[in-house]
């Protein structure tokens, strides 16, 4: 069993340490600036070394136990949480690999328990095949070793990573080509970022492009050489997994969050019309309210049932893909769906810049990009029930 903490069990992230990262959150998104205070709190917790066995100087968290903790922290801030999740995401997959006997990625929960700090360099701007194909030159070096060359987008986290999480296409080997998964340094000389991360929403994740001109990843930092396209390896299977899942949460809380605002608007506000009457009586607002309520109940034993299926090792066969595709559409666009709800109980005020819902709404935005888009996740889905296209 994944040993998960009851209900009574105290959270790592507590409210005192909540409210401090929430009151924080509108000041980073006006200046679009990095959540430099909330990752040094994180930090002093030990938050990113929760999914870190114990062994190699971690808290030892399960995943369904970490999943619970980036709901509470998606709902104090989101960009701060969508961040976070990119560090998460490498210590959650190096974890399933060591929980099924594979030791590849050992290095990384050593480091990550040691204080370093991953970022996710896999994104790449016109690259729809995600882990399936690369825009990206991996360089084979005669040491055994690779260059990467390309741009990657989206590198959350990008001022305080320390070690980058690659892949890229290697195509002179001579059973070329074949997809390459590596670690790069901060430090490396090939290793630039652009000041480019001006967005709508999600504007603390500073998640800007990652420059990488004969970036170098020594042999012992080279973890996979695979076909390109679908590809039934285990370190497939747990970047799919543990992003999808994590992603899902930050989205979760992102909606647990909007439905408290909501909540708190309809006792708020009044109504002339109804002789000074709470909008909390107002039918139409308690359907509102209600329908968000249904709709937010719904997604997270989903989201805590596959994480504890990760945990436990169950085998989903063909099925686990489309079950991770799918919590991630259903958990997204179940928090636009309540967002928008929210919005509409609330009026005019929350349309305001300043508004915590308004910068809810365009947070929430950022969920219809992240892998797998609906396209993709329908396309996998479709496949598994229909089989593929002829």
């Amino acid at each position: 069993m994944s040993g998960v903490s009851s209900a009574s069990d105290s959270p790592l992230l507590d409210d005192a340490l909540l409210e401090r990262i929430r009151s924080r959150a509108a000041g980073y998104d006006r200046d679009n600036t990095f959540f430099t205070e909330d990752f040094d709190e994180l930090v002093a917790v030990g938050y990113l070394r929760a999914l870190v066995p114990v062994d190699f100087g971690g808290l030892g968290l399960s995943l369904e136990q970490v999943v619970l903790e980036q709901v509470r922290l998606g709902s104090a801030a989101p960009a701060t949480a969508l961040a976070v999740n990119m560090h998460l995401v490498w210590t959650g997959v190096a974890k399933v690999l060591h929980d099924r006997g594979d030791s590849s990625l050992d290095f990384l929960l050593t480091e990550a328990g040691a204080g370093e700090v991953f970022g996710f360099g896999i994104s790449e701007s016109g690259n729809d095949l995600v882990l399936f194909g690369s825009t990206t030159d991996a360089a084979p070096q005669p040491d055994g070793g690779y260059r990467f060359t390309g741009t990657k987008v989206f590198t959350s986290l990008s001022p305080a990573w320390t070690r980058l999480g690659t892949m890229g296409v290697d195509t002179t080997s001579p059973d070329a080509p074949k997809i390459v998964y590596g670690f790069v340094e901060r430090a490396d000389s090939g290793v630039t970022r652009k000041d480019d991360w001006d967005t709508l929403g999600m504007r603390a994740s500073q998640s800007q492009s990652t420059v990488l001109d004969g970036a170098y990843s020594p042999a012992n930092r080279i973890i996979r050489r695979l076909d390109p396209g679908p590809n039934p390896d285990s370190l497939v299977f747990a970047i799919f997994s543990n992003f999808e899942i994590l992603l899902a949460a930050v989205y979760t809380g992102v909606g647990q969050r909007a439905l408290e605002l909501a909540v708190a608007a309809a006792h708020r506000r009044t109504s002339l019309k109804a002789g000074g009457r709470s909008y909390a009586q107002d039918p139409d607002i308690r359907w509102r309210i209600a329908d968000a309520a249904i709709a937010q109940d719904g997604i997270r034993p989903q989201l805590v049932s596959l994480a504890r299926d990760v945990d436990d090792q169950v085998d989903h066969g063909a099925q686990w893909f489309p079950q991770l595709v799918g919590l991630k559409v259903r958990a997204t666009e179940n928090a636009r769906h309540v967002v928008d709800q929210a919005l509409r109980v609330s009026g005019g005020g929350s349309y305001f810049a300043g508004s915590e819902l308004g910068r809810l709404y365009r947070d929430v935005l950022a969920g219809i990009f992240h892998p797998s888009d609906a396209e993709s996740a329908h396309n996998t889905v479709a496949n598994a029930w229909l089989g593929p296209i002829d």
